[in-house]
């Protein structure tokens, strides 16, 4: 009678490394897809690939996201796949309506230049104007110029003089009442100048709250401390790096990017700075 083996064939014969769930390939992290970051167990859509910082955004079924770096550590349909940004695809049909939701008039060429002028206090603050309104603005031919901020909004007054057919629309952060802006506000209003300047404001202690915070996983933008610089205390929040410029400026794109119309701000900025594009293009 033949013996028989206990333990089976070799058990060194074959791949014993390979993992139990195959090998990781690479596959493109495509819109609409469902992963599983292995580490955090956290699972969702991908709903955002950027390029430039090499992340994805996922989406899980309560409308939470999380973003984290494309590449290895991810699961599709239960098999480890490393993801990488999705080929390119040809343009998609020509948008009927522009962002800020304005009837899209394509191949118009942008209009001379107005003498009026938009002043925003920041360079984000200009960043989102321009990704919302910037087809409009060509259109009609407002320049969009950033203060270094609302303190030198008189000298920069001074300098471009206002007057008629010279209008300035001036979109200022946390005007609310009783707050150094509204005074420096009131006081230019009151000048000679004032009736050919429109001032208005949000009552965002900075301009990244204009973006609805559920396109970031958030249910409200957090509180930060009087003590703790705002943009960073958001970004600790988060758990994005805050250490120096580079990276709040990292962490702005990674808001900005979450903009694609005016559907994704709040309804307090819309309206502020849509008066000042109809307050610079009276004619």
């Amino acid at each position: 009678m033949p013996v028989s083996d206990r333990y089976g064939s070799d058990v060194l014969s074959g791949d014993w490394r390979a993992p139990k769930r195959g090998r990781a390939t690479e596959a493109p992290a495509t819109l609409g897809e469902v992963v599983e970051e292995v580490t955090t167990d956290f699972c969702g859509e991908v709903v955002q690939v950027d390029r430039d910082l090499h992340t994805v955004t996922l989406e899980d079924r309560r409308r939470r996201r999380r973003t984290f770096p494309l590449g290895a550590g991810f699961l599709l349909e239960g098999r480890p796949v490393i993801l990488t940004a999705p080929v390119t695809r040809a343009a998609p049909a020509r948008a009927t309506r522009t962002a800020s939701g304005s009837v899209a008039v394509h191949d118009a060429k942008a209009r001379v230049a107005r003498a009026s002028r938009i002043f925003v206090e920041g360079r984000h603050d200009a960043e989102l104007v321009e990704k919302v309104w910037g087809d409009d603005l060509r259109i009609e031919g407002v320049a969009v110029e950033y203060l270094g901020g609302v303190d030198d909004l008189a000298d920069h007054l001074r300098d471009f003089r206002p007057g008629p057919g010279r209008r300035v629309g001036v979109l200022v952060d946390h005007l609310v009442k009783g707050s150094k802006e509204s005074r420096i506000a009131d006081a230019i209003v009151r000048s000679p100048v004032g009736k050919h300047v429109l001032i208005v404001g949000h009552p965002f202690v900075d301009v990244w709250q204009a973006v609805k915070p559920d396109r970031l996983g958030l249910a409200q933008w957090p509180t930060i401390p009087r003590s703790i610089e705002w943009k960073k205390g958001v970004c600790q929040h988060l758990g994005w790096p805050h250490r120096d410029q580079a990276d709040i400026a990292r962490a702005w794109k990674q808001i900005l990017g979450r903009v694609q119309s005016y559907d994704d701000c709040e309804p307090a900025l819309l309206g502020r700075v849509e008066e000042l594009i109809d307050f610079v293009t009276v004619d």
